[in-house]
């Protein structure tokens, strides 16, 4: 059994034997024969940073690194600078976005020595949102996916913690629902840190025009989603997050918020990549 995550063989009754390597190629022949080859030369032990942030769950571990572990350092990591940025005076509870932002979330009210409130009941049958291509289609789907418990929002300041933000709309969506439920005020953090570049390797993340971080200042972002105060994860706190975990880990591949891809990606590719993505959703 191969899987993306460890999660897949504890569910199973199965016991993980062993990560694969940087560059491995695995090969199971019809027979059932099992092949593995090192594909490539001067190999580095780099997990991509946005799994342990919002794709893999949280009882795997990946590479040596347990997710559940790692984004509870993201929420301890994030509170401190949440303590600097946002009176506390503007926090009567935290409420994070189910669910891949539920373990750091709960961290951060704990740090803050706030109540936390699971405060959106969540649909589970509808798709990741932020990989939407229609804006409306987005808004619908958030309104659709999330819906609050109104007793919990209503007279209090509320702070939001959410894995990350991607192009802003769907936070938009989530702080506008907040003041409708009758929140005095919304703060907003993210455990992640701004996404300003595309991914090119398997994640299916809009273009670089489309990421609300990629052209707009905190001030602006903070604005668009509406919001009263705005607070995003330092990248080197969500970097060590996961690499205090594994002395092991050579780095981690960190391109969607750097701009700098471990392999020959050029302007040009992203341009074009771009036009295609636009052309399809046309």
């Amino acid at each position: 059994m191969i899987s993306s995550e460890s999660a897949a063989f504890s569910s199973s009754n199965y016991d993980l034997e062993r990560d694969l390597h940087p560059g491995e190629a695995i090969f199971i022949s019809n027979d059932g024969e099992m092949h593995t080859k090192i594909c490539s030369d001067n190999t580095t032990l780099t997990p991509c940073l946005f799994e342990y942030v919002y794709f893999a769950r949280p009882d795997s571990v990946i590479d040596g690194v347990s997710v559940y572990q790692a984004r509870q350092n993201m929420g301890v990591k994030l509170a401190e600078k949440i303590k600097k940025h946002i009176p506390d005076e503007d926090i009567d509870v935290v409420i994070p976005i189910p669910e891949s932002s539920i373990t750091s979330g709960t961290k951060v009210a704990e740090c803050l020595n706030k109540e936390v409130i699971y405060g959106f009941v969540k649909n589970r049958y509808i798709g990741r949102t932020f990989i939407m291509p229609e804006q409306d289609m987005r808004r619908r789907s958030v309104r659709r996916k999330l819906n609050p418990i109104n007793d919990e929002f209503k007279n209090k300041n509320v702070l939001l913690v959410d894995d990350s933000i991607v192009r802003g709309t769907t936070m938009k969506e989530i702080v506008a629902m907040c003041y409708k439920s009758g929140a005095k005020k919304v703060s907003v953090a993210s455990s992640s840190s701004e996404v300003k570049f595309p991914n090119v390797y398997g994640i299916d993340m809009p273009a670089k025009s489309e990421l609300i971080a990629s052209n707009r200042s905190l001030e602006e972002i903070k604005e668009f989603i509406g919001c009263d105060n705005l607070v995003y994860q330092d990248l080197s706190d969500l970097i060590d997050s996961v690499t205090e975990l594994n002395s092991e880990l050579d780095d981690v591949e960190k391109s969607i918020f750097t701009g700098v891809y471990p392999t020959n990606i050029t302007d040009g590719y992203l341009e074009n990549l771009e036009k295609k993505r636009q052309a399809i959703n046309s």
